[in-house]
């Protein structure tokens, strides 16, 4: 597991990451990081933890709003090459399998005490 050193806030986060998904990573610290830093531009809320959970809040909702428009297309198929069976859905399960993956990540990242602040 490879580690990288992030800036969230102006604030120095180390972080475990799987070899390869570096890249991955530091957009969703970049798009964390923008998250925040507009709430805290706004000027109304000034303590880091309330703007992170106001920035999880609105990330939460913008993911949750791009896999309801997701779902409302077509479903992905294929077939196996010996042509005995159709999937459907498998746009929708690798979503799921991404957001755990995603949620481990966390979960390392975060440590022993679960929080981000």
């Amino acid at each position: 597991m490879k580690q990288l050193e992030v800036q969230i806030m102006g604030q120095s986060y180390l972080l475990g990451c799987p070899e390869g998904g570096e890249q991955r990573l530091l957009e969703a610290v970049e798009k964390v990081d923008t998250a925040m830093c507009r709430i805290r531009d706004a000027g109304k809320v000034k303590a880091r933890d309330r703007i992170a959970v106001l920035a999880a809040l609105n990330l939460a909702f913008e993911a949750e709003r791009n896999a309801s428009q997701q779902a409302q297309q077509p479903p992905v198929q294929a077939t196996f090459a010996n042509g005995d069976a159709t999937l459907t859905g498998l746009r929708n399960l690798a979503d799921d399998v991404r957001l755990a993956q995603l949620m481990v990540r966390l979960d390392k990242a975060l440590g022993d005490d679960g929080r981000l602040i």
